[in-house]
């Protein structure tokens, strides 16, 4: 069958309805969402700019990401807190990924404008953001089956590399919403610069979140629960009582083997209402 420019094969045909699904049972979600200030590259860098950060696209090897970061002059970066996007766009019918992977909320965005820290940064995801003659160019894998692969959790070591020294910060905290929880937790394995980790309804059980959905397994991508063998830097991870997306028992066992904390937080969902309560949350977990 061939979509949206580009084909997705039979097997990934379950996969990508319950994706469908999961992106349907957000946009019904009962608390209305203060993230629309997405959906394009122009967008969200005017909606940086207004609160003070500075967009930059970072590139390295095949992958091209947008960066947004704020620096307070008056105070030193010797800690930078980094923010990684979740998995963008919603599925538009259940075989169908969407053609750009652009995230019409950008949740982690709006959790690292809420981060009153003197040093701030956001990253993208792969193939996010572009304009139409770039993301011809990103395969559409990398919002799809390869969105965990261990090229791209490659790439976003470089990038980290690069925040550090444009900051001048010595150390990291790494925050994730969703499957930027994954990528972050896959980070924070792999440096010794991480002093902290928190995760928001972050699918930190890859194989176990599919099966749950009756999903095709993303073949070609790392499953923190398998990848992670050893304890991480101090982790908080966060869930919602009523995430059907990510139950929080999907996370509680990795929490518990890894170290971490488990923090759920009764009536919130996948979406709401991460944002509007992060700076209270962040004071919860220092």
């Amino acid at each position: 069958m061939i979509a949206t420019g580009f084909a997705i094969g039979r097997a990934a045909l379950k996969g990508a309805a319950f994706l469908f699904v999961a992106a349907l049972v957000v946009g019904l979600s009962g608390c209305a969402s203060v993230d629309r200030f997405g959906g394009s590259r122009q967008a969200v860098v005017d909606w940086g700019r207004e609160r003070g950060f500075d967009a930059n696209h970072l590139l390295l090897r095949r992958f091209r990401l947008l960066s947004l970061q704020r620096f307070d002059p008056s105070q030193p970066a010797t800690v930078l807190n980094v923010y990684i996007e979740g998995d963008g766009a919603p599925w538009q019918t259940p075989f169908h990924p969407p053609q750009n992977p652009t995230p019409t909320e950008p949740i982690a965005l709006a959790l690292a404008d809420a981060d009153p820290a003197p040093a701030v940064a956001y990253l993208g995801r792969p193939c996010q953001y572009l304009e139409a003659a770039e993301l011809a160019a990103c395969s559409p894998e990398y919002w799809t089956n390869l969105r965990f692969a261990p090229d791209v959790v490659t790439a976003y070591m470089g990038f980290l590399d690069r925040l550090k020294e444009t900051s001048g910060a010595k150390r990291l905290r790494l925050f994730g919403y969703s499957g930027g929880g994954v990528l972050a937790t896959l980070l924070a394995a792999r440096r010794g610069d991480v002093e902290q980790l928190v995760t928001v309804a972050s699918p930190l059980a890859v194989a176990e979140w599919t099966a749950l959905h009756q999903a095709t397994p993303l073949l070609g991508s790392l499953d923190p629960s398998a990848a992670v063998t050893g304890r991480l830097p101090p982790a908080t991870h966060f869930v919602g009582g009523r995430d059907r997306i990510v139950p929080s028992r999907l996370v509680v066992i990795f929490a518990a083997r890894t170290g971490g904390t488990l923090n759920e937080v009764p009536d919130f969902d996948h979406q709401c209402c991460w944002s509007r309560d992060w700076r209270r949350l962040l004071e919860e977990i220092k």
